[in-house]
Parts: C-alpha cells; structure tokens; sequence
C-alpha cells in the first residue's frame, strides 16, 4: 500500500488543483462554454511530437508543468486582465485533471514514458 502512496498523492493533489481553479473560474464569473472549449487546448502541445520525442517532451512537459499557468492566473488577478486569468484557470484545470488520472510529464525516451508511470 505505501508502494501507491506517492501516486494517490499526486492524484489529490491535481484534484485539488483542478477543483480550486474550477471554483476560482466560476466565482469570477467566467462562462462554462469557454471552459469547455479550451480545456484540451494545452493537449495541442503533443504535436511537437511530429518533431520526434526528444521535441515532443519539451513542448508537452512545457504546456503540463504549472509554473506558467500559475504565473498567468496570478498575473491577470493582480492587474484585472480577465482573459489571462481566464486561459490561466482553464490551463490549471486541464494539468490538474491530467495528474488525477495519471498522466505525467514525459521523458524524450517515448511518450509513455513519464514521470509518474509507464503508460
């Protein structure tokens, strides 16, 4: 059991990020439709993919890592651009719900290769 621990942890933890921007999102009175519209946009990243992996990993692990999508949401907050809160909330959520059901950055080796698991 302790063996899944750090998985389960992961897991919540991108619930729990994902649960927080959906609620950031909707208190801020964004509409649904557009969550629902972009909420795959950062998945785009895996056309770097077409490139090989070594290209693929770096711009899919850029677009799923949460440093720019925090940066954005914090940034837009603190000078009332909505639209960068906005794609920032929606980018969390999309990372969020990714860790929950398991899917990691990946290593250039190949794209089932991640830092959580083997796909």
């Amino acid at each position: 059991m302790l063996d899944r621990l750090p998985r389960a942890l992961i897991a919540a933890e991108g619930l729990a990020a994902a649960c927080a921007a959906i609620v950031l999102y909707f208190h801020l009175g964004f509409a649904w439709w557009l969550l629902l519209a972009f909420l795959l946009a950062p998945d785009l990243s895996a056309l770097g993919y077409l490139s090989g992996p070594k290209v693929g990993a770096v711009t899919y692990d850029a677009a799923h890592t949460y440093a720019l999508p925090l940066t954005l949401a914090t940034a837009g907050a603190l000078t009332d651009a909505n639209l960068v809160t906005g794609i920032g909330l929606i980018w969390l959520t999309h990372i969020g719900i990714d860790r929950a059901l398991g899917y990691g950055l990946k290593y250039p080796t190949s794209f089932k290769n991640t830092h959580l698991q083997r796909i």
